[in-house]
């Protein structure tokens, strides 16, 4: 394989691979001039489809891609055709969808965002955590309904924030991200790992606990697992029926890390409360009763990076580009021992 070494004033060939969509959501005008300061980046259309003849033609020239959602999968005859290319940057989390075998095989760097897009999805959680401590989703429903103040002196003393129980499930990079957060209030946080130490607990702040003890324990539980062979259905119904009466599960990872049915039936008994941002199926069917159970609050996947915080995205690819370019290597990289614990 032929291509120049990262360097001072290295300017890597670069070209974009992702959806039109992505594109013209993540990457604004001064963006794409900043790439342009620092690398030789194709014309605009942006590569959706690697198959075609300009496809080619760039993939011939490029030591650098930059992807993003709708990126096509970097197989054996993309890579046939991209001789020089060295390095991945991707302008979105998991690179699971794009970057295969071939590409750790013929040794080529890979960078995510997968840092900067779990910051909004911490943001998210704690959100959820405090609101849901205060019972703020039930009370302003019911002040909606009685049109009067409730006698505050009488709130029940399960509601609020301190003292509560909170439990993180998996050491990712938003759960950890997640008990930082955490750590300016009165809450204590348990943490269920089955790769981190009780000595990397303790480093975090947290208390390492089994999974059956973080359910059996918390007032919240939010899980944070990606959804692989081994943790589909991990939270299942014994779990979910462990919870206290009134506990409220946040997930924000994958819908199928949860036994959905098991779910349903403790929410819809009013057992338990739920804020899902994901779902299984990703978006559940018009009449499934959760739509409208009072105990349940579902959105739509917008715990990501969203808005304004796709230029977050932006920026840390920029900034990867640029040190790769310059020799330095990347600052986020994707190992690929690491993939069996990665979204």
């Amino acid at each position: 394989m032929t291509s120049h070494l990262p360097g001072p004033g290295f300017r890597p060939r670069t070209a974009l691979a992702m959806s039109q969509e992505a594109a013209a959501a993540v990457l604004d005008g001064a963006t794409l001039d900043a790439f342009r300061e620092i690398c030789d980046l194709a014309d605009a259309p942006v590569l959706d489809d690697l198959s075609t003849p300009r496809a080619k033609s760039l993939l011939a020239e490029v030591d650098l891609l930059v992807t993003g959602w709708g990126c096509p999968a970097l197989d054996e005859e993309v890579l046939r055709a991209a001789p020089r290319l060295r390095a991945v940057v991707h302008t979105a989390g998991s690179v699971r969808g794009h970057v295969t075998d071939a590409c750790w095989e013929r040794g080529i760097e890979v960078s995510s965002a997968a840092a900067a897009n779990a910051l909004p999805v911490a943001e998210y959680t704690l959100a959820m955590i405090l609101l849901a401590g205060k019972r703020v989703l039930e009370r302003a429903r019911d002040f909606r309904v009685a049109r009067k103040r409730d006698d505050w002196l009488r709130t029940p003393p399960t509601t609020g924030n301190y003292r509560n129980t909170v439990g993180i499930l998996s050491a990712s990079l938003i759960g950890r991200r997640v008990v930082e957060l955490l750590r300016p209030h009165d809450i204590e946080v348990l943490f269920h790992d089955p790769y981190v130490s009780d000595a990397d607990a303790a480093e975090l702040g947290v208390e390492r606990v089994e999974l059956a003890e973080l359910f059996a324990r918390c007032d919240t539980v939010s899980v944070h697992t990606p959804l692989l062979p081994t943790t589909r259905g991990l939270v299942d119904r014994a779990l979910i029926d462990a919870m206290p009466a009134g506990a409220m599960l946040i997930n924000t990872s994958r819908g199928a890390v949860v036994d959905q049915g098991a779910l349903t039936d403790a929410v819809l008994a009013g057992r338990i409360r739920a804020v899902l941002d994901v779902t299984d199926p990703e978006v559940l069917p018009a009449d499934h009763p959760l739509w409208e159970c009072e105990n349940a609050l579902i959105t739509p996947h917008l715990a990501g990076s969203q808005g304004n915080e796709w230029h977050r995205l932006a920026d840390l690819a920029l900034a990867e580009t640029a040190r790769w370019a310059s020799g330095s290597g990347f600052l986020h990289p994707v190992r690929r021992e690491r993939l069996a614990f990665l979204a």
